[in-house]
């Protein structure tokens, strides 16, 4: 028989864990407009190299001031988790390389759909219906503000929905290994952080010509600094602490308003034009985000 399960943690902590996930979807939908800035002074896998190893040397004083258990906690979960966000944003980016951008927004946006059912599978925790309802809901806003699919699934494309099925798993790996654990939520954003950042320099180094000498352009380090504070260090910590409080399919949903906010930020900020589909495609994906603030667990 099956049984739904539920997380009950306090209303102020839930509540307060809400706000926190909407600002990060908030930062991350200005992050691709600052990344392909960036991105046109140095290769992608040397960027993730200085986005992750800036971060990581910004917060070694955390993991510095951490107690012996706190510490192994801190690696224990780190490592695991900062591998999937490696392969995340590995699949990620060279997905966007080899597909058209509408269809990469669109994929991507399946992590919402995905989730619930990973959830279920490896936490043992059905999601109330509703939520299946609202993941569509959102991820039919997805596809009218990216337009969809469009022409013939390619690498790009399997790489996009890998992305996105990466996601939903790591969201849940991320609940399971957090609950119990001693490590601050900082000092876990600065193990992830180091195991993305040196093996994106890893990897950059065995590619034919390894890099390039780093951009002198302040506009490549401006971004970076907006990248590795607001995108980083404090979506990474949020995230991390939200799912300590809150549902995975709870912490998608809210995280999944990321295309809204990066298109207005698009249309306001870089000039870009939306049409009518566009604007109540947006409008679809805020209104499964304040559902789901709403609810009570």
């Amino acid at each position: 028989m099956n049984t739904t399960l539920t997380l009950s943690p306090p209303q102020h902590l839930l509540r307060l864990s809400d706000l926190m996930l909407l600002a990060v979807a908030i930062v991350w939908g200005t992050s691709y407009g600052v990344a392909k800035g960036a991105l046109a002074y140095y290769p992608v896998l040397g960027f993730l190299a200085v986005r992750f190893i800036l971060t990581f040397v910004l917060l070694v004083p955390v993991l510095l001031r951490l107690q012996r258990q706190q510490l192994r906690d801190a690696l224990r979960t780190g490592w695991p988790l900062g591998g999937l966000m490696l392969w995340i944003f590995l699949a990620e980016t060279f997905g966007v390389a080899l597909t058209q951008a509408s269809n990469a927004a669109f994929l991507i946006s399946l992590c919402v759909v995905f989730t619930p059912f990973v959830e279920w599978w490896m936490l043992r925790i059905r999601p109330e219906r509703s939520v299946f309802v609202f993941a569509g809901v959102s991820l039919l806003g997805a596809a009218l503000l990216s337009g969809g699919l469009v022409g013939d699934m390619g690498w790009g494309d399997a790489l996009m929905l890998a992305a996105a099925l990466l996601r939903a798993v790591t969201v849940c790996q991320t609940s399971k290994l957090t609950r119990g654990s001693t490590a601050p939520a900082l000092a876990l954003t600065a193990v992830q952080a180091g195991v993305i950042g040196f093996g994106s320099l890893l990897l950059a180094l065995c590619t034919p010509g390894g890099l390039p000498p780093l951009p002198v352009a302040p506009a490549f380090w401006q971004a970076s600094v907006y990248l590795v504070l607001g995108c980083t260090v404090f979506a990474f910590f949020a995230q991390n602490w939200a799912l300590k409080h809150s549902a995975p399919s709870r912490v998608a949903l809210l995280t999944s308003s990321e295309p809204a906010f990066g298109a207005l930020f698009a249309v306001l900020w870089l000039g870009e034009s939306l049409g009518v589909m566009g604007w109540v495609g947006g409008g679809l994906i805020v209104v499964a985000a304040l559902w789901t603030s709403g609810r009570k667990a």
